[in-house]
C-alpha cells in the first residue's frame, strides 16, 4: 500500500503540475494530503513532519542559496541595461559581412548574455526581440534563424554562472552526502557549486564552438539560406563601440568565475561581486536610475520568492515520499535493472528528458535529483559529473518539439510569418548537436571531470 501510494504521489503532482497549478502550493499542498491518506490508512508516520522545521531553517541558513538572488539581481541588471543590444550590433557590424556572420554573431551574444543571465528565459526572448526581425529581413532562413535563437538560448542551462547549476550544486551536495552514509562514508566530502561550474565550463564552450561550426557547415554548403550583408547596410564598423560593449561584460564575467577558479571567493562571495559589478556597469553605461533599480529588484524578489517556495514545497514532499518508503523502492527497482549503474543511469536521463516537457528545470532539480541523486552517487557516480550530465539533458529537453520551453518563448516573439513547424525543423540540428555532446561528455567523462580536479582536486 505503501509504495502504491508514494508512486501516485509522484505520478499526482507531475498532473497538477501540467494543469497549470502553482508549483510550490502543488509540491506542499498534495504532499500534505496524501500524508493524511497514509495516516489515515496506517502507512505513514506523522513523525517524518516533524523533521520539516528543521528542513525550513536549514533553507534559511543555507549560505549556497544565497547565490541564487545574487545571480538573478545580476543577469536581470545586465538584460535591462541594453547589454545585449550593444553587443549584437557591434558584432554584427564586426562579423555580418560573412556568410552567416549574423547567426555567428547571435550565438557569441547568447553565450556572453547566457553566462551573464542564466535564464533561459530571459535570454530566448531578449534575443528573438532583438535579432530576429533583422535576420528575417536581411534574407535568412527562417528555420536557421529561430533554431539558431532557440538553441542559442538554452546555453543559459550549461554555461556558468547558471541558476540551474547552483540549485543543482546544493541538492546533489544533500545527496552526495547521504550516499556516502550509505556506503558507511561516516566523514563524508562535499561537492559544491563551484565543482559544478568549473566542470561546465568546457562542455559549454564546445557546445558554442559546435553550434559555430555547423552555421559555418550550412553557409558553406547552403550560402542562400545564410546570406552575407554590404557593408554599407551594416554600417561602419566602430571599433571604440565594439570594445566599449564587448570589455565590460566580458571582464565582469571573468571576475566571477575567475575569482570561483583561483578560490578566492565562494560560488555566493562571486555573485555579490557580480551584483555590484552589474550595478557599475549599468552606471557607466547611463542605464541606471532609481526606477530602474527599483524594477530589477522587484523582479529578483519575485523570481527568488518562487525559487525558494517551491524549495518548501520540495522538502515537505521529500519528507512524505522518504515516510512511503519511495527512497527504498526507487534503490529497489534500479539494483534490478539490467545493466546496473549504467542502466540505471540511462533510466533517469530518459525520465529527466521526458519530464523536461512538462515540468520546468527547478521542478526537476527538487523533485526528482533529491530521489534519484542519492541512489546514483551510492553506485560510484561521480556527482560533478551527473550534475552536469543532468544539466546537457535538461538543455536538450528545454529545445526538443513539442512541448520545448524555448520553443514557446521563441514562439511568443516571432511573428505569424513563421509557422510553428519551421521552428521546429530550424531546431532539430541543434537537438542533434546537443545529444552528441552528452554521447560525447558519456564517453569522455573527463570533459567534464578534468579541470575541476586539476583546480580543487579529486573528490
Amino acid at each position: 500500500m505503501s509504495e502504491v501510494l508514494a508512486i501516485g504521489l509522484f505520478l499526482t503532482i507531475c498532473l497538477t503540475l501540467v494543469m497549470g497549478y502553482p508549483v510550490a502550493f502543488v509540491l506542499g499542498g498534495v504532499s500534505l494530503l496524501f500524508a493524511m491518506i497514509g495516516a489515515a490508512t496506517g502507512v505513514f508516520e506523522p513523525v517524518f513532519l516533524q523533521a520539516l522545521p528543521n528542513r525550513l531553517f536549514g533553507i534559511m541558513n543555507n549560505q549556497t542559496l544565497l547565490a541564487v538572488p545574487l545571480f538573478v539581481f545580476m543577469g536581470v541588471m545586465l538584460e535591462k541595461s541594453r547589454v545585449a543590444e550593444d553587443l549584437l550590433e557591434s558584432m554584427s557590424r564586426l562579423f555580418g559581412t560573412l556568410r552567416g556572420g549574423l547567426a555567428i554573431s547571435v550565438c557569441v551574444v547568447g553565450a556572453l548574455l547566457a553566462a551573464s543571465t542564466g535564464v533561459v528565459g530571459a535570454t530566448v526572448v531578449t534575443l528573438g526581440l532583438l535579432a530576429l526581425p533583422t535576420m528575417l529581413r536581411r534574407g535568412y532562413d527562417p528555420a536557421v534563424a529561430t533554431g539558431t535563437l532557440a538553441a542559442t538560448g538554452t546555453l543559459g542551462q550549461i554555461i556558468p554562472p547558471s541558476i540551474i547549476l547552483v540549485l543543482l550544486g546544493d541538492v546533489l551536495s544533500s545527496a552526495y552526502q547521504q550516499a556516502q552514509i550509505r556506503m558507511g562514508v561516516f566523514t563524508p566530502k562535499t561537492v559544491s557549486v563551484g565543482d559544478l561550474f568549473i566542470g561546465a565550463l568546457i562542455p559549454g564552450m564546445i557546445l558554442v564552438g559546435m553550434y559555430i561550426a555547423y552555421l559555418i557547415f550550412v553557409a558553406v554548403t547552403q550560402p542562400k539560406k545564410l546570406p552575407a550583408l554590404p557593408q554599407e547596410a551594416l554600417g561602419p564598423i566602430e571599433w571604440g563601440r565594439l570594445f566599449k560593449a564587448l570589455l565590460p561584460p566580458l571582464v565582469l564575467m571573468g571576475s566571477v568565475l575567475g575569482s570561483i577558479l583561483a578560490g578566492v571567493a565562494t560560488p555566493t562571495e562571486a555573485a555579490s561581486l557580480g551584483a555590484i559589478g552589474a550595478l557599475v556597469l549599468a552606471l557607466f553605461k547611463g542605464q541606471f536610475n532609481v526606477a530602474r533599480l527599483r524594477e530589477v529588484s522587484f523582479s529578483t524578489a519575485e523570481i527568488s520568492s518562487m525559487v525558494f517556495l517551491i524549495l518548501i514545497g520540495a522538502s515537505l514532499f521529500s519528507l512524505v515520499f522518504r515516510g512511503f518508503g519511495g527512497d527504498v523502492m526507487i534503490e529497489n527497482v534500479f539494483a534490478q535493472l539490467p545493466g546496473g549503474v549504467l542502466g540505471a543511469f540511462f533510466l533517469v536521463m530518459v525520465v529527466i528528458f521526458l519530464l523536461g516537457f512538462i515540468l520546468d528545470f527547478i521542478e526537476i532539480i527538487f523533485v526528482v535529483v533529491p530521489i534519484v541523486g542519492p541512489v546514483l552517487l551510492s553506485m560510484g557516480l561521480d556527482p560533478v559529473w551527473l550534475g552536469v550530465m543532468i544539466a546537457l539533458n535538461l538543455q536538450t529537453s528545454f529545445l526538443t518539439p513539442p512541448f520545448g520551453f524555448s520553443l514557446f518563448y521563441l514562439r511568443s516573439v516571432t511573428p505569424d510569418s513563421v509557422p510553428t513547424t519551421t521552428i521546429y525543423r530550424g531546431v532539430l540540428p541543434f537537438i542533434l548537436i546537443q545529444l552528441t555532446m552528452l554521447v560525447v561528455a558519456y564517453v569522455f567523462p573527463e570533459i567534464i571531470t578534468w579541470l575541476p580536479q586539476q583546480i580543487y582536486g579529486a573528490n
